[in-house]
């Protein structure tokens, strides 16, 4: 170990290009590449050592420089999805794209470029993110993660500058220029608040007081009233945004602890769910400063540290929690005037926030925000949630994490970890994760979850005392509060052992350690382990004793038999993850295609009323062998049965036996063959394949694919309600033969363990590959690898780099 550290020591110093230690016909590769792209001059620099499919492994004395190698390397595969999400955070995409036209959701829930130009706006006028990065650490972010943020944009800049953009998304296009730090903190800060603010930006960007008139009338009267949101309404309303069900991020993860496995160490397996196109793609690199860093993972892009990965001793992946990062406070507003309000029966003046946001091809357009003690005046969380701005009551949402900018630093001290321990360590000090669980395993043997994540500090008992009426309903439906805002007992409080106040401190965080296993599928830490049920915890951070996705029952049935089964290897994780199974297949096909037999005459009737010949339809589903592999016949014909089914019949009707607390992971059960809407959604389904020409029996990955370089790529995987682990949501356009493009699904999946050496045992996959350029070779190497159910094995000691066959060589620099 002291041997291979020297050597480290002397590359990161020297940062030499290693060539002299390949074997003859690497290095004259890594040579000739390295000729061909060095620049001259001085500044920061870093060594880019890439491997098979484009993986970088940068190489660097110091956190500036590191930095540097990392903008240099994430702009080289996505300079276009950078550059536009830069544009985003700047508040200048009606500048370049028109008002009207709609953001890609990566950075938040605007639905006009508009909203987001107000919202990103006033970020931009306020310095808001230049007083986070003010903060000292650890309310800010440290001075490492400063000079990681620093390099990278130096680093962008720097490839920007000696490279040809050849992406047609953004070759030749104004909107492409040189960034600056703030704006890699401002993408940052984007992030932090996806779930908070950054769910109201339409509410937040219109929330316009009420008018009053202005002409002589006979009469008083009081500005217009508009209506109170209905509270079932909106509690339903609620639920259904902050579930997993429709959401486009989620997540598995299960971590092995060494009780299970075939060696005495940990196991993990991380599979998020996160976009496949747009920028919140995960990209792939290794960060290694001799001495102080060495850790392999994939980064959401514009991220200058490692977010999902491992190192020599740890390792971690994240799901979506279903904490949630928000609470609303209920004003009341002074009879006087509406942009006042009552806080134990003082008058307040909300903030008026001006934002002028230039437009494409007319004159800039000029808006109001009003904030107040609380945070921004909103009129709804999407359009499902309307919260409106009346004479009498007006809402604020509370957001803790848009002064929370500590995300890199968390990212920077798992990446140093080196046991579980560490990981809570790192979670403990800087509290920087504002919307996903932790999932670990380590070499010692250890397994963790927990749910470390930045939340308003509500407590039920607080709930009970403060909440609205609107609120009494909202809180136990959904988790979000609506507080009585006219009152100061009101106040979220602070924990002692909490980085900022208004949040919990990791005290209180539910936390699950040295289990056989531990896992999540975005419901709740309740069942992460189902012989150790975690219980105790408020209900802001998730429900406790409730119906959980056929997803997470899944995976529990899986990773439990795994764990009984013991003896575990990665191999076990490669197998786990694209076993393809479907819950919902081995809970419904069977009754389904019985019923379907006995059906009258061997027709159903559709929605439209016509009678469907559903005979071959009754046998592809008896001879469906309940897996969403590409070779499954009948797949196709269920999933589009069950989304139909499912979006007609609700849960309460849908199964005989119904759920049980007592008997969580099998109930409910035994479907409801006699629900209405059973045969229509069956006949409604053969009919759907086929006009669109699809035999009910058609292999899935015929009709499930995606298009790259021409050719199609058949997809495995199935959809969020049918329960698959390797979960994907598909583009359904029957034109085009089915299913046509990945949304979102199965991202950056890592297997990782360890063996005798130092060196972790891992195989890593990222489904849509590097690079979002059709040029580049690696736009979907790596989608082609994940058709076939490979691999790729990671290369993480230097003997493994050094070593690649596919090896090149690249020493980056600043020109001045």
């Amino acid at each position: 170990m002291r041997t291979r550290t020297r050597r480290l020591t002397a590359l990161g110093i020297s940062l030499l290009t290693a060539t002299a230690l390949l074997p003859s016909s690497a290095a004259t590769a890594g040579a000739a590449e390295e000729r061909s792209t060095r620049p001259s001059g001085g500044g920061l620099s870093a060594t880019v050592r890439y491997t098979q499919y484009g993986i970088p492994h940068i190489l660097a004395k110091d956190y500036e420089n590191l930095g540097f190698g990392t903008g240099w390397a994430q702009a080289a595969d996505q300079v276009c999805t950078l550059a536009e999400g830069y544009v985003t955070v700047r508040g200048e995409r009606s500048r370049h794209f028109g008002p009207d036209g709609k953001p890609d959701g990566s950075l938040s829930s605007a639905t006009t470029n508009l909203s987001s130009d107000l919202y990103f706006g006033g970020v931009r006028d306020t310095r808001t993110v230049e007083k986070l990065l003010e903060q000292p650490a650890p309310a800010g972010p440290s001075a490492a993660s400063k000079k990681l943020m620093r390099g990278f944009a130096a680093g962008y800049n720097a490839w920007l500058r000696q490279n040809r953009v050849t992406d047609p998304a953004c070759k030749g296009a104004k909107w492409l220029r040189p960034i600056t730090s703030l704006d890699v903190a401002r993408h940052g800060f984007a992030v932090q608040v996806l779930g908070g603010q950054g769910r109201g930006i339409d509410g937040i960007t219109a929330a316009q007081p009420p008018t009053v008139k202005t002409t002589k009338p006979t009469k008083p009267t009081k500005p217009t009233v508009r209506g109170a949101p209905d509270p079932e309404r909106t509690a339903k309303a609620a639920r259904e945004m902050f579930s997993a069900d429709d959401a486009d991020m989620g997540s598995n993860a299960v971590a092995f602890s060494g009780k299970t496995t075939a060696n005495g160490k940990g196991l993990l397996l991380g599979n998020p769910h996160y976009p496949w196109q747009g920028g919140r793609r995960f990209w792939q690199s290794q960060q290694t400063i001799p001495g102080e860093l060495n850790v392999s993972g994939g980064s959401l892009l514009g991220t200058s540290v490692v977010n999902i990965g491992f190192n020599g001793d740890v390792a971690w992946s994240h799901t979506v929690a279903t904490g949630v990062t928000l609470n609303l406070h209920q004003l009341t507003l002074d009879p006087a005037d509406p942009t006042s309000y009552l806080v134990d029966g003082k008058p307040e003046k909300m903030t008026k926030r001006t934002v002028e946001v230039p437009v494409k091809d007319g004159a800039p357009v000029t808006r109001t925000q009003w904030w107040t003690r609380y945070g921004p005046v909103t009129t709804g969380l999407g359009s499902q949630l309307p919260l409106p701005w009346s004479a009498k009551t007006a809402y604020a949402l509370n957001d803790p994490n848009a002064v929370n900018l500590r995300g890199n630093d968390t990212g920077l001290g798992f990446g140093k970890a080196r046991s579980t321990d560490g990981i809570l360590k790192s979670l403990r000090e800087t509290q920087g994760l504002p919307w996903v669980n932790t999932v670990a395993a380590d070499r010692a043997g250890h397994s963790l979850l927990t749910q470390s994540q930045v939340l308003p500090r509500i407590t039920d008992d607080l709930a009970q005392r403060c909440s609205t009426d609107l609120g009494k309903v909202t809180y136990p439906a959904s988790g979000v509060a609506v507080l009585d805002g006219s009152r100061g007992d009101c106040a979220l409080g602070s924990d002692k052992d909490a980085v900022q106040p208004g949040v919990f401190g990791p005290s209180k965080m539910p936390t699950l350690k040295d289990a056989p296993y531990a896992e999540n599928s975005n419901d709740s830490a309740w069942l992460t382990n189902a012989d150790r049920p975690i219980t105790g915890y408020e209900r802001v951070f998730g429900t406790i004793g409730t119906q959980r996705s056929l997803r997470t029952r899944g995976a529990i049935e899986d990773v439990s038999a795994m764990a009984t089964k013991g003896g575990l290897t990665v191999k076990d994780l490669q197998e786990q993850q694209f076993a393809n199974r479907a819950p919902a297949g081995d809970l419904a096909a069977d009754d389904a295609a019985r019923t379907c037999a006995a059906l009258p005459g061997g027709t159903a009737t559709g929605s439209d009323g016509t009678a469907v010949d559903v005979r071959k339809a009754c046998d592809a589903l008896k001879a469906w062998d309940h897996t969403m592999n590409t070779d499954s016949r009948g797949a196709l014909l269920f999933d589009r049965f069950w989304r139909k089914l499912t979006a007609a019949v609700p849960n309460a009707q849908l199964w005989k036996v119904p759920f049980s607390a007592a008997d969580p992971v099998r109930t409910p059960n035994t479907l409801n063959t006699a629900a209405p809407g059973f045969a229509t959604a069956l006949a409604d389904a053969v009919t759907e394949l086929n006009e669109a020409g699809i035999a009910v029996d058609a292999p899935l990955g015929q009709n499930q694919f995606v298009v790259r370089g021409g050719q199609r790529i058949p997809i495995h995987g199935g959809t969020e309600s049918i329960g698959v682990w390797n979960k994907v949501e598909p583009v359904w356009d029957a034109e085009s033969g089915g299913y046509t493009e990945v949304a979102h699904g199965s991202s950056h999946i890592q297997a990782v363990g360890w063996g005798k050496g130092r060196c972790p045992e891992a195989r890593t996959l990222l489904t849509y590959a590097q690079s979002s350029n059709p040029d580049s070779p690696h736009y979907s190497d790596q989608t082609r690898l994940y058709t076939d159910e490979r691999w790729v094995t990671s290369r993480f000691c230097e003997k493994d780099i050094l070593s690649d066959p596919k090896l090149k060589v690249v020493k980056v620099r600043e020109r001045r």
